[in-house]
């Protein structure tokens, strides 16, 4: 992610955007509402179109639970040769974030994240007696097993099953919004062109059907 648009930014601005607008009055004379009203500003620095939006919050997550956090990011996107671990670009950190913003969406998976860590540990020291980020991976990989892409999960891992569905989201959000992963996608950004503009490459042009227009 640019350097000008932190995570914090991001999110005020994901946040703003989807603000209910402002409740509208008829004007004088009128009996119909005015048409809805959005203010010109500058969304990043402004987001909020109703009201000022709160400032920098507490962090919600402990210790214990950004460990947890750190090694099952770790273990859902490693370092490799597509990418970085999720831990190098900050993903706990913006899972932190995110459950800890003051808003509905958040704190819904707020709960969910948090009380998966807490299921997720319990599950570890019931199987080895260790916390999660103390398992070998093979340990790790066992138990997100049991909990990863099933429809009808057993019924003591349904609560497993919710909270990783949720917080492996999370994490590729995190993970693809900074600009060290977008390699991984095939994501260039705007690089400049020496010589000639060469056109819209041939394959393209037969894919989308316009090889005989004008």
């Amino acid at each position: 992610m640019s350097e000008n648009l932190s995570r914090r930014h991001a999110l005020k601005w994901l946040a703003g955007t989807v603000a209910a607008p402002v409740a509208l009055k008829a004007a004088p004379g009128e009996t119909e509402p005015a048409p809805p009203a959005y203010p010109q500003r500058y969304t990043l620095h402004d987001p909020d179109f109703s009201k000022a939006l709160p400032g920098p919050w507490d962090k919600l997550m402990t210790e214990a639970e950004l460990k947890t956090t750190t090694a099952l990011a770790d273990l859902i996107l490693p370092k490799d040769e597509h990418g970085p671990a999720a831990s190098e670009v900050g993903v706990p950190a913006f899972l932190n974030e995110w459950i800890s913003a003051p808003y509905e969406k958040q704190r819904e998976d707020g709960e969910v994240i948090r009380g998966g860590l807490a299921w997720l540990n319990t599950e570890c020291f019931k199987r080895h007696a260790k916390p999660f980020e103390e398992l070998t991976t093979e340990q790790q990989s066992a138990i997100v097993d049991d909990i990863c892409g099933l429809e009808k999960p057993k019924p003591e891992h349904r609560i497993g099953a919710a909270f990783f569905k949720t917080f492996r989201q999370l994490c590729l959000g995190g993970y693809y919004t900074h600009s060290a992963t977008w390699k991984g996608l095939g994501y260039i950004g705007n690089i400049s062109l020496g010589g000639p503009y060469p056109g819209v490459p041939q394959d393209i042009i037969e894919k989308y059907g316009l090889q005989d227009v004008a």
